[in-house]
C-alpha cells in the first residue's frame, strides 16, 4: 500500500471512519504511538491512529536526538534495561533506520572539576557500555569503542575548551538521529504502507474499551470511532484521557546556538554537571549549522501546555555549565533559540524527577484501555510491542507475532547504497534525511529548479524538503513544515524568513 500521507488521503480516510470497526485505535502519534500503529498493522490488525495536532507534535520532537546504549541504566544497576537499550539501538542503526541513525562521537573533557577518581569511574562506565554494544551484536565498524585522549587531541576536536587545567579527554560513541521528528514521520508512513490509517488534527474527546468520540480539529465535526481495542499513547497528556494514570512530568530544556559560537567543534561534548555524579550536559553539533546544548530536568506542576516554554533559570543554568569548560563563555545574547519537552514519567513516589526510572509502563485499565507511558525514545519499539501485546491479550484479538525488530522503515537502505546515492549527485543532505527516497525528493525540482536552493540563506534546508512533506509526509500547514518536518522554526528569525514559502506550499496540500 502507498506510504504517502497528505491532505487528500486524510480526507478520504476520515470520511469513512463511521462505517468501519477497527481492530485497534491508537491515540497519540509521537514516537510511541506511531510505533504502536506500525507494530499492530504489521501483525495484520486493522488500525486507525489519531493525534490532536501533528506527527511528533509533543515530546518526540524535543529530545536530544540521541539513541542511547543504556549507559545511564547501567550506572543505576538496571542491567536488564541497559541491555534492552543497547539491543534497540542496534536494531535502529543496522536494520530499522540506518539512514536516520549514525554513530556520533562525544568527548568528556577532563578538567580540574573532574577528579581522577571520577574520571576513572567514568572510564569504567564507558568500557562497560562498550561491552553492552558487543553484547547487542553491534560491530565496531558501526559504533567504535571508547578511547583516552591527550589534552592536545582533546583541544583539536573541541578548540573552544579552556586549556588551563585540561588533562585530556574521554572519547566515546553513541547513536544519533538525524532528527527525532523524522523518525516519527518514517514510522507513521511505514504504518500507512501496512494499511494503518494515520490521521492528524483528530482529537480524542473520550476513550472507552470499544473506541472513542473524536473531533476533526479542521472542521469541528464530531464522530464516533469504533474499535475492538484502544491504546492510549498520548504521552504527557495520557492521564487526562483515562483514570488511574498518575504522571510526574519533567521539563527538559535545550539551547540552540549558532555553531560559530563554539568554534570548530568536531565532536559532541559531555560536560559534567557540578554536584552530580552521573549527570552531564550535552553539547550536540547539528548538520544544519546549529548546536544544541541540554538538558535540564525540572518538575512540572499544573496543566500541561501544548508547547512547553524553557525558563530563563534553565537557560542560565545551561550557560553556567558551559562556562565551566569553555575558554570564552557563551553569553545570553548568543542564544539563538531554545526548546523544551516534557517527559511522561510515571509517578513512583521518588523525590526528584531526575531520579524517577525511565523504564516504560504498560497499564491496562478496568475498561480495557491500554496506556503506555514512560520510557525513552531509544526503546520506543519495545514499548510499542509490549503495548500491542497487552491490547491483544486484553481484548482477545487474533494477531500475528511482532515483526518490527528487523522491519525497515521507509527510506531505509544499506549504508553502501546510501553512499552510492550521494556519489550519483543526489544532495548529501537529502540522503542523510530521506535515505533511499532521496533521489525521488530531488526529482520534485525537475520543473522547479529553485526548489533545490536553501529555503533560508545560511541554512541547508532545501525547498524540495517542504514540497515533499506536503505531498508525502502529511504536512498540512506552515507550522508542520517549519517546526516538525524541518527545524527551521527553532530560530525565530529563520522561521520568519521561510514563512512565505512554507505557506505557499502548504496551500497546495490538497492534492490527488
Amino acid at each position: 500500500m502507498n506510504s504517502s500521507l497528505n491532505a487528500a488521503r486524510r480526507a478520504r480516510e476520515l470520511a469513512d471512519l463511521p462505517d468501519r470497526t477497527f481492530d485497534l485505535l491508537v491515540v497519540g502519534l509521537g514516537v510511541t504511538g506511531a510505533g504502536v500503529a506500525l507494530d499492530a498493522a504489521a501483525r495484520g490488525l486493522s488500525v486507525v491512529a489519531i493525534d490532536a495536532h501533528d506527527l511528533a507534535f509533543g515530546t518526540s520532537r524535543w529530545s536530544s536526538k540521541l539513541v542511547h546504549g543504556g549507559l545511564r541504566y547501567l550506572a543505576s544497576g538496571r542491567l536488564d534495561v541497559a541491555r534492552e537499550s543497547a539491543a534497540e539501538r542496534d536494531a535502529l542503526m543496522r536494520s530499522i533506520a540506518p539512514h536516520l541513525v549514525s554513530a556520533a562521537p562525544f568527548v568528556l573533557p577532563l578538567t580540574a572539576a573532574v577528579s581522577r577518581s571520577q574520571a576513572a569511574l567514568t572510564w569504567a562506565g564507558l568500557v562497560a557500555g562498550d561491552a553492552l554494544r558487543a553484547g547487542a551484536g553491534t560491530p565496531r565498524s558501526v559504533l567504535p569503542g571508547p578511547r583516552r585522549l591527550s589534552a592536545a587531541r582533546t583541544r583539536e576536536l573541541a578548540p573552544a575548551l579552556r586549556p588551563a587545567g585540561l588533562r585530556g579527554g574521554l572519547l566515546s560513541w553513541d547513536g544519533r538521529l538525524t532528527d527525532d521528528a523524522r523518525l516519527v514521520t518514517a514510522l507513521a508512513r511505514t504504518a500507512a504502507a501496512h494499511g494503518a490509517r494515520v490521521l492528524t488534527r483528530v482529537r480524542a474527546l473520550w476513550l472507552g474499551a470499544e473506541g472513542a468520540l473524536v473531533r476533526d480539529e479542521l472542521t469541528g465535526g464530531e464522530l464516533r470511532v469504533r474499535a475492538r481495542a484502544v491504546v492510549n499513547a498520548a504521552g504527557v497528556w495520557a492521564g487526562g484521557l483515562v483514570e488511574g494514570v498518575r504522571l510526574r512530568p519533567s521539563r527538559g530544556t535545550h539551547l540552540v546556538l549558532r555553531s560559530s559560537a563554539l568554534g570548530d567543534l568536531r565532536t559532541g561534548l559531555h560536560v559534567p554537571i557540578p554536584g552530580e555524579l552521573n549527570r552531564f550536559a550535552l553539547v550536540l553539533p547539528q548538520p544544519d549549522g546549529r548546536t544544541y546544548v541540554g538538558l535540564t530536568d525540572e518538575p512540572v506542576d499544573g496543566p500541561i501546555p501544548d508547547v512547553p516554554e524553557p525558563s530563563e533559570a534553565e537557560i542560565g543554568f545551561l550557560l553556567d555549565v558551559l562556562a565551566g569548560v569553555l575558554d570564552a563563555p557563551v553569553r545570553r545574547r548568543d542564544v539563538a533559540g531554545a526548546f523544551a519537552g516534557l517527559r511522561p514519567l510515571l509517578d513512583d513516589g521518588r523525590g526528584r524527577t531526575a531520579d524517577i526510572s525511565r523504564r516504560h509502563a504498560v497499564l491496562t485499565g478496568r475498561d480495557g484501555v491500554v496506556t503506555v507511558v514512560g520510557g525513552k525514545l531509544t526503546t520506543y519499539r519495545k514499548m510499542a510491542e509490549d503495548a500491542v501485546d497487552a491490547a491483544v491479550a486484553a481484548r482477545g484479538l487474533s494477531a500475528g507475532p511482532c515483526r518490527t525488530r528487523r522491519l525497515p522503515l521507509v527510506g531505509a537502505a544499506p549504508r553502501e547504497r546510501l553512499a552510492a546515492l550521494a556519489g550519483q549527485g543526489v544532495p548529501r543532505r537529502l540522503v542523510r534525511r530521506y535515505g533511499a527516497e532521496a533521489a525521488a525528493v530531488a526529482r520534485l525540482a525537475a520543473d522547479r529548479p529553485e526548489l533545490l536552493e536553501p529555503v533560508v540563506p545560511g541554512l541547508p534546508v532545501l525547498g524540495v524538503e517542504l514540497a515533499w512533506a506536503v505531498r508525502h509526509e502529511g504536512a498540512l500547514d506552515a507550522a508542520d513544515l517549519l517546526d516538525r518536518r524541518t527545524r527551521i522554526g527553532l530560530v525565530a528569525a529563520d522561521r520568519a524568513a521561510a514563512l512565505a514559502l512554507a505557506e505557499r506550499l502548504a496551500e497546495a496540500s490538497a492534492i490527488d
